[in-house]
């Protein structure tokens, strides 16, 4: 068959008579001959597309085009799984329907996501043994109920967020998978979802399944299965999930969660207290708790030791050379291993080895990142420890970690490198005069077409955006109260439904915590990130109530999507700069310092640029929103760079001063 994406597109089209109110829009139709033009040439593209381009279906349509036309396999890729699902259940369905030609489109999840049946029933059997908390024997039994109801598997089909130490116990898991052998091999969910992702012509992932498959990929592994091209979606994002990917870590908590699902010493109920061993054997068992007390000790040590590090070393963490602390761990996580595989023999269920079998694989997981971030094996990356120290009685959280300064030089191999095709796109790639560069040279690119499409909203009828030219700086007296009062004022214009930005945890949680009692006088509900739920409940509570105020950081700038009159005012608090002491940002202006660029000019302003842009963004999403931006920070009218800022915002849209505006 031929796939006419212009016609499906049309005012009167097939499309247009299933989504009421529909719009016929040229950027989208724009896009889809970009996209469509990229994967039959194979030729690297970054697109931009405005809010309310229709990019979902701008892509869509020519990856199931190559499907159907050409027997190719596509790969889709989304910022959230909460995406993915958006794609595969909302938008996939439509364009099936007005399609003549069948298509397999599978829904793509890492397999800690899905539930074991097999594991489920046995933690079900044994869960007085394995869970003294009441809470957590409460939640093993809703699991139990709900696997009985579930068609996905997944738990983003739950009601509710299962806690770690449950879900552990409950969750399929390579190492312990018992493959054919298992009893619910046919019916389980994450065998079932893999045969699916084998047969499936389009593939819809998230960012970070994506770039670990690539990672596993360079080591000559990989998850997902061959494809053709590949096209990634809220590609802004892209640089530092790969970054991220291309590292790795290793928490305190981590280890910690190890010993204590293997041997619980309070509680003294856990996996090993729970295994029936051939011959009474018990001395085996006891090997084991032993080995599993003495990592808990070398853990503690181990980490105490970094912590004294910490002290003495730069404020960041910053660790710039191996060995500054001897690795204590691999010992004894070896230790545990050794015995745990003399315990995996003596099992009488065939099912309790292949658990053995998942707690050696992470002991070797312990001890490849440990060898890893204490010698330095990985070039090209930069290590630091990062966390809370020790606090009276709650237990300290220490990270270890290392993350690859540059992506260029991966992507270019392992993403660009290959006959793939490759199509990156989002609302904000640009910083400034329609310029690529920032994007194109961070992302290994250099040769990628590019194609810049604007917004179809009338963003200068829709959007009024204020500046505080008298704010503070952050160090100044006063500043954390001017900037309350400020909040304060510009919330009870708008009569609430306002987003707070801000860029740290700190003024997010004393802002609020200054405004909180005023505002609920008022009648305005105050949300805040990190104390008053998930994210995703956060956005449903400020939805239902149209007066509501919330604060947010990092996520809240990008990707949330509210229409209507629940958002009427959007308060950047400062412009989004990355910490110039953090690890990764110093490493990385190192880096371009070192082949003579200018760090601030090459990646600060254009990473806030992009950054400010997806918090302008968060306002208008719709044709017929209306509201404010109140920028409270007058660098954009004091500094040479703030121009730019000023220039990234929606063409003709009117820029005020907060004071000369509340005079008129």
């Amino acid at each position: 068959m031929v796939l006419n994406a212009e016609l499906l597109l049309h005012p009167e089209g097939p499309i247009a008579r299933r989504i009421p109110g529909y719009e016929s829009r040229p950027q989208q139709t724009a896009m889809v001959r970009a996209v469509d033009s990229a994967l039959s040439t194979r030729r690297p593209l970054l697109i931009e597309a405005g809010t309310g381009t229709g990019k979902s279906f701008g892509y869509l349509l020519p990856a199931v085009r190559r499907v159907l036309e050409h027997d190719e396999r596509v790969v889709v890729v989304t910022q959230t799984i909460a995406l993915q699902e958006q794609l595969h259940d909302k938008d996939v369905p439509l364009i099936r329907s007005v399609v003549p030609d069948e298509f397999s489109a599978v829904l793509v999840k890492g397999r800690n996501n899905y539930v074991s049946r097999r594991r489920m029933e046995r933690t079900d059997q044994r869960v007085d043994r394995l869970l003294s908390d009441p809470k957590a024997q409460e939640e093993v039994g809703a699991l139990s109920r709900w696997v009985g109801l579930t068609s996905d598997g997944t738990r983003t089909d739950l009601d509710f967020a299962p806690r770690g130490d449950v879900w552990d116990l409950v969750r399929s898991d390579s190492g312990n998978c018992m493959g054919r052998k298992c009893p619910r091999h046919d019916s389980c969910f994450y065998q079932l979802a893999r045969r699916r992702m084998e047969s499936g012509q389009l593939l819809i992932c998230n960012h970070a399944l994506f770039f670990s498959d690539l990672a596993l990929r360079a080591r000559g592994a990989g998850f997902l299965p061959a494809y053709d091209h590949v096209i990634l979606d809220e590609a802004h994002a892209v640089e530092d999930v790969a970054c991220e990917q291309f590292g790795t870590s290793l928490a305190e908590g981590s280890v910690r969660h190890l010993v204590r699902v293997l041997h619980d010493n309070r509680r003294g109920r856990a996996f090993l207290d729970t295994l029936e061993l051939k011959d009474g054997r018990e001395s085996a068992r006891v090997s084991a708790i032993q080995a599993a007390r003495q990592l808990a000790t070398a853990s503690e040590k181990f980490f105490d030791a970094w912590e004294r590090w910490g002290k003495q070393a730069e404020s960041n963490g910053r660790i710039r050379s191996p060995g500054v602390v001897p690795d204590t761990l691999t010992p004894a996580v070896g230790e545990l291993k050794g015995r745990l595989n003399l315990l995996r023999d003596l099992c009488v269920q065939e099912a309790d080895g292949y658990e053995i079998d998942a707690y050696e694989d992470r002991c070797e997981g312990l001890i490849s990142q440990t060898k890893t971030l204490v010698e330095q094996t990985i070039s090209g990356c930069v290590y630091w420890l990062e966390g809370m120290p020790r606090s009276g009685d709650a237990f300290r959280r220490l990270r270890l970690a290392a993350t690859a300064v540059d992506a260029a030089p991966i992507l270019r191999e392992h993403l660009f490198g290959g006959k793939t095709g490759v199509v990156l796109t989002s609302a904000t790639l640009t910083t400034g005069a329609g310029s690529f560069l920032h994007a194109r040279t961070r992302m290994g690119c250099e040769d990628a077409e590019t194609i810049e499409l604007g917004s179809p909203f009338d963003h200068a009828r829709q959007m009024k955006v204020l500046v505080d030219e008298r704010m503070p700086e952050p160090s100044a007296p006063g500043y954390l109260s001017s900037l309350s009062r400020r909040i304060d004022e510009l919330v009870q214009r708008t009569d609430g439904g306002a987003f707070v930005l801000c860029t740290n945890w700190r003024t997010l949680r004393e802002c609020a915590g200054l405004l909180r009692r005023a505002f609920g006088d008022r009648g305005h509900p105050v949300l805040v990130q990190g104390e008053d739920g998930a994210p995703g409940r956060l956005l449903e509570r400020f939805r239902a109530d149209r007066r509501s105020v919330l604060f947010g950081v990092a996520s809240f700038w990008q990707g949330v999507d509210v229409r209507g009159e629940s958002l009427r005012n959007v308060i950047i608090t400062r412009l989004p700069f990355d910490p110039p002491d953090k690890p990764l940002v110093q490493a990385r202006h190192e880096s371009i310092e070192s082949q003579g660029g200018k760090p601030f000019f090459d990646d600060t302003v254009p990473r806030a640029l992009i950054k400010f842009r997806q918090g302008v963004g968060r306002l208008i999403r719709s044709a017929t929103d209306e509201g404010l931006v109140a920028i409270l920070d007058p660098r954009v009218l004091t500094k040479s760079y703030g121009r730019r800022f000023l220039d990234a915002l929606p063409e003709g849209v009117q820029v005020d001063t907060i004071d000369s505006a509340s005079h008129r």
